[in-house]
């Protein structure tokens, strides 16, 4: 991941909004899909995705499976009912966030006080 400390605390969002656009998914499946849709700019790596996947299971916000591919278990993450309501609020609040600082970082002419 990029030694960002935006990316960082966008981590959580980022994978329940993919949880929520894909049902669910492995830990490798979703680095992998963060690399695919920021082209390479964004790398996830198992050091920040493992502990924030832990965290948010313990939150209540995802639901483990274990499933048997080729031989080993694998296993899913999926958003429970309560973390499809949090990921919907998580969203607003990350859309909020990147507004204001639009306008911060371009703000528009003639505003005055």
């Amino acid at each position: 991941m990029k030694n960002s400390q935006l990316y960082k605390g966008s981590l959580n969002t980022i994978i329940m909004k993919l949880l929520e656009e894909n049902g669910k998914m492995y830990g490798y499946e979703i680095t992998q899909k963060v690399k695919i849709i920021t082209q390479g700019e964004l790398n996830i790596t198992e050091g920040a995705l493992y502990p924030a996947l832990h965290k948010l299971e313990a939150e209540g916000i995802l639901d483990v499976e274990i499933e048997r591919v080729d031989n080993r278990m694998r296993k899913y993450y999926k958003l429970t009912e309560s973390g499809q309501k949090e990921t919907i609020n998580r969203l607003a609040e990350l859309e909020d966030f990147i507004r204001n600082m639009q306008s911060l970082v371009n703000p528009k002419p003639n505003l005055e006080f």
